[in-house]
């Protein structure tokens, strides 16, 4: 009876031992559970354990699966974010319920902690080569020689693009805006030089990227002058010659904006600056009378006869569009001035709508079509 007292006695204590170390996990345990975590038996490279705080535990409202085994496999029991508004999401694997962890064993918030762990690629370090050990060297100090190439002096091969070349480098402006001229009649501006006498335009300022300030104040001043157009071999000689003073005034302008605005209101700006052009033609060739008003309503007495058809159509000439009137006389002004000298008209004196064939056109020279026009420069300086 003492016997078998005597060796429970002994067995109890062995038996709650073996329950002890069974229970509490070896160092070696702790070794293999880190192992498993850090993804050294699974394929996919070093990784390494890192370990988040779980704000949704185990109430959420939605969960949302992750198809990447890397970045799941080691949240498998589930982990969770907050999402904005208070709502919790938990995150699983796509294979959750195939064979994972059931939902009861899994191990609950009390017993990990709060806490999960997830399993990461290991990067390499900033700056690390693989396969060779480099000497971070700088080529100031340690030069490279015999590379085959050499310096030398050699004849540019410019010829030919040597205006190319210089105006790559030559500083250029933009080209100087007339102030007070609105931009579509600016385009057509061929001269930034206009006649002394016109005094409604101002004096263009120096381009000192062109030119020295002393160059600008010591050359020349040829804008102080008379603006004579510079004319073709083929155009006739009276067409170089400056306009008279008379021109400028008021009324001479009133005159010439009417002959724009009732023959070409409709027209675009080149239009109607082709027909002033040929009324100031007409003002330079001794045939026609010297004065705007003098060649816009010649023959006026005569119905249906006359140098311009509205000036003698018996119909009244009335402004009724504003815009156009006041477009009419700066286009008088910058063709008077010379701002505006078109080349394909030249020394014209006659035109006339595309729509009529009057007997004279074939005894002139067809210069130019604009719009709905059609530019002659007689033969003889006048009428042939």
């Amino acid at each position: 009876m003492r016997e078998t007292l005597a060796k429970r006695e002994w067995k109890i204590p062995l038996v709650v031992g073996l329950g002890i170390v069974a229970g509490f996990p070896t160092q070696a345990a702790h070794t293999d559970l880190a192992t498993y975590l850090s993804g050294l038996n699974r394929k996919g490279g070093n990784q390494t354990m890192v370990l988040t705080r779980s704000p949704a535990g185990s109430i959420h409202e939605v969960e949302i699966a992750f198809a990447d085994a890397m970045t799941t496999g080691g949240i498998e029991s589930g982990a969770g974010v907050e999402l904005p508004g208070g709502v919790k999401a938990a995150l699983r694997s796509e294979h959750k319920g195939k064979g994972g962890i059931p939902d009861e064993d899994r191990v609950n918030r009390r017993d990990k902690k709060g806490r999960i762990i997830a399993v990461l690629p290991v990067t390499p370090p900033k700056g690390f080569t693989a396969g060779s050990i480099l000497e971070r060297t700088s080529a100031i100090f340690s030069p490279v020689f015999d590379t085959g190439e050499r310096m030398a002096f050699a004849k540019p091969q410019i010829k030919g693009k040597e205006i190319e070349i210089a105006t790559a480098f030559y500083k250029k402006k933009p080209v100087h805006k007339d102030e007070g001229l609105s931009p579509m009649i600016a385009s057509l501006v061929t001269s930034d030089k206009a006649d002394i006498l016109a005094t409604a335009y101002a004096r263009v300022e120096p381009d000192y990227a062109r030119e020295s300030p002393f160059d600008s104040i010591l050359k020349p001043n040829k804008e102080l002058g008379r603006f004579i157009p510079d004319i073709s071999p083929e155009d006739h000689a009276w067409a170089a010659t400056p306009l008279p003073a008379g021109v400028f005034t008021a009324k001479e302008q009133k005159c010439l904006a009417e002959g724009i605005y009732f023959e070409a209101r409709g027209e675009e700006v080149k239009g109607q600056a082709a027909v002033a052009q040929v009324i100031l033609n007409r003002v330079r060739n001794p045939t026609y009378p010297n004065t705007i008003c003098g060649v816009v309503y010649q023959n006026e007495n005569w119905r249906n006869r006359c140098q311009f058809s509205f000036a003698c159509d018996r119909i009244p000439d009335l402004i009724l569009a504003p815009w156009h009137w006041k477009t009419a006389k700066e286009i008088a002004m910058a063709v008077t001035a010379g701002k505006i000298w078109l080349d394909d008209v030249g020394s014209a004196t006659h035109y006339h709508a595309t729509y009529v064939k009057p007997p004279w056109g074939r005894t002139m020279k067809r210069v130019a079509k604009i719009g709905q026009h059609i530019f002659y420069r007689t033969y003889g300086g006048g009428w042939s």
